[in-house]
């Protein structure tokens, strides 16, 4: 709670929402799975700051749609959305339970900023994402095959890995990408992959993809 009450977009404001979110959390909880109910002993730090620490990889001059992809529980998308009210945040979930809980949990929050999508990625148009964020939705390369199309050359990926992370990059191939991996600050052993993609090695070009 010490170190999110440093980071420069918390106020008395944002931290508000967050307990919200934390209070709603905890109540859907108890009608469907969510998260782990071990992991509710300590929210804040397993869930609330995992999630923001996402924010200091982003440069502060960047500016535009964050993609969450995989949203589920609003892990990182809500608390981003909390953190960065003026940021348009887009959450990407396919579960009905999921979307229900999200759309509720953002409207009961006070978050206007967010749009959720309840569809598989796959049928939500495209449109150029500022950041392109993902947890546990997938392994990477198949991440990057089914998101490509929402990044830019100048698109900030932020993929929480857990422990596979470093791992999951050393094996992939076939993108032109500048990657690396991020310590988590809530994990000493988990990573985080942050980079820029410049797209498939076969028809690498600066800009949109197609």
């Amino acid at each position: 709670m010490a170190w999110l009450e440093k980071l420069p977009e918390a106020d008395s404001v944002s931290i508000k929402r967050l307990q919200t979110l934390v209070d709603l959390l905890a109540g859907e909880n108890t009608r469907q799975n969510l998260v782990s109910t071990a992991s509710l002993a300590s929210v804040w730090l397993r869930h609330i700051v995992d999630s923001a620490q996402l924010l200091t990889h982003v440069p502060r001059e960047t500016s535009g749609p964050w993609l969450d992809l995989g949203t589920g529980a609003g892990f990182p998308g809500l608390v981003i959305a909390a953190l960065s009210p003026e940021r348009p945040v887009h959450l990407v979930e396919s579960r009905a339970r999921r979307i229900e809980w999200l759309r509720r949990a953002a409207d009961a929050i006070g978050l206007h900023n967010v749009t959720v999508h309840g569809a598989r990625l796959e049928a939500v148009e495209s449109f150029p994402a500022a950041i392109i964020s993902a947890r546990a939705f997938a392994p990477l390369d198949k991440l990057l095959t089914l998101s490509a199309r929402f990044s830019t050359a100048d698109t900030v990926w932020l993929l929480p890995k857990g422990r596979s992370a470093a791992q999951e990059l050393q094996e992939l191939g076939g993108w032109d990408h500048m990657f690396h991996v991020e310590q988590s600050l809530t994990d000493a052993e988990a990573g985080v992959i942050v980079g820029t993609l410049s797209g498939p090695v076969r028809q690498a070009r600066k800009g949109q993809y197609p």
